[in-house]
């Protein structure tokens, strides 16, 4: 097969997959996309809101860092593993139809088991995508990423169209079972595909021992200390701030998944840039926009509409075009045999962090008022900038996109 034809393959393969972690990714805001209704019908409290998401997150971490230990990502081909874990989340998203206000408890265990699925299906389906790319591997991850950004904010959408809340969750739970389909049937593994070793615990420790997954997974820890607890708290954030300015901004949940989607424009064009100029620079630069959007957001609450709204794009834009970045670094700069290990540790580690602010940002909300509630999160910008800024000068940088970092 020559370069074109193997471009072309490499294409068609990616499309593939971007459309299989889009559905596969449903399943992840199902239940947050309806707490409206879930609160009224389980009559639940703040705080078991904000843990019907969080139930997600730890499953996530728990999922992932077990991945990441027991080697589970370099051991179960990339897309079986997948299938498995598609089908696990869907029926554990399903089983949240039998639940009633006298059973809220299995709903969040059911969100844990979801979140511990997703930890099968984010990072083999990055390994898989990672497999029919050596050359522009920022953009396929970046296009990957923006698949996995707009699957996420499809329960919005689902919710937006007028569907109830067991409407969201079945229509959830079926595209993920097409993306079990998609993924299994309908791809093959890459030529880069990494070969797979026993375990072995010696596998973290030569993971960790990568200067360039450290500064690459610090980036990382700013970017993901932002990007959850947006993505969970915008709606709220604009219900109040329309509130307070006595104005309508539209349809809350359509206006969500609008701002949560535009990221998967920011993932895919960052992507390309990224391959152009350096991975390094591009991540920096978004970290820049999204952290300055984060600090004027104080200003931003209560205006008009068409002040929040652009704004908020803008911040929906910047917040997820560094992530794949982060993903493409690692995967330059991993030894193959643990590469799938990498991607676990670092998704596992980023994860973990997202449940001091999905669950901070609330409390702040309670004490000092929405206005101030996302304030919080310009630190972890700053500190991934920092990050950015040092990989450039380490020896990892002639490892990544060519040496332009």
């Amino acid at each position: 097969m020559d370069r074109s034809e193997q471009t072309t393959t490499a294409r068609k393969a990616l499309a593939v997959i971007a459309v299989s972690q889009l559905f596969a990714m449903s399943l992840w805001f199902s239940a947050t996309a309806v707490t409206p209704q879930l609160q009224s019908e389980w009559l639940l409290s703040e705080g078991e809101i904000a843990w019907l998401t969080l139930s997600v997150q730890i499953g996530f971490v728990v999922g992932a860092f077990s991945s990441a230990v027991l080697n589970i990502a370099d051991i179960i081909p990339s897309r079986r593993l997948f299938g498995i874990s598609a089908v696990i989340g869907l029926t554990a998203n399903l089983g949240l139809l039998a639940v009633t206000d006298q059973t809220v408890g299995i709903a969040m265990l059911l969100r844990f088991v979801t979140g511990v699925a997703l930890a099968g299906l984010y990072p083999s389906g990055l390994k898989v995508a990672a497999g029919w790319y050596e050359r522009g591997r920022g953009m396929a991850l970046g296009v990957l990423v923006g698949a996995l950004t707009i699957g996420s904010a499809s329960p919005n959408l689902i919710r937006g169209l007028g569907l109830e809340w067991r409407g969201v969750i079945v229509t959830a739970s079926l595209l993920a079972g097409l993306s079990a389909v998609i993924m299994v049937r309908w791809v093959s593994d890459g030529p880069f595909e990494s070969t797979a070793e026993p375990f072995s615990f010696k596998q973290v420790g030569r993971v960790l021992r990568n200067e360039g997954f450290r500064w690459s997974t610090l980036g990382y820890l700013g970017h993901m200390w932002e990007l959850y607890a947006m993505w969970t708290w915008t709606a709220a954030f604009l219900i109040a701030s329309s509130e307070t300015a006595r104005m309508s901004y539209g349809s809350i949940p359509t206006v969500t998944f609008l701002v949560i989607a535009s990221g998967g424009a920011g993932a895919w064009l960052a992507g390309m840039w990224a391959d152009r100029i350096g991975r390094s620079i591009v991540a920096g630069t978004s970290l820049a926009i999204s952290g300055s959007v984060a600090l004027l957001s104080p200003w931003l609450f209560g205006r008009t509409p068409w002040i929040v709204i652009p704004a908020f794009l803008v911040w929906g834009f910047a917040v997820v075009a560094d992530s794949a970045q982060f993903s493409a670094m690692v995967a330059e700069t991993a030894e193959p045999p643990v590469r799938g290990t990498s991607l676990a540790l670092q998704t596992a580690t980023g994860f973990l962090l997202t449940l001091v602010t999905i669950r901070g940002v609330p409390l702040l909300a309670a004490a000092w008022g929405w206005r101030w509630s996302f304030i919080l999160l310009a630190v972890g910008p700053a500190v991934g900038i920092v990050a950015m800024a040092r990989i450039r000068t380490s020896p990892a940088r002639a490892l990544i996109a060519g040496g332009r970092g």
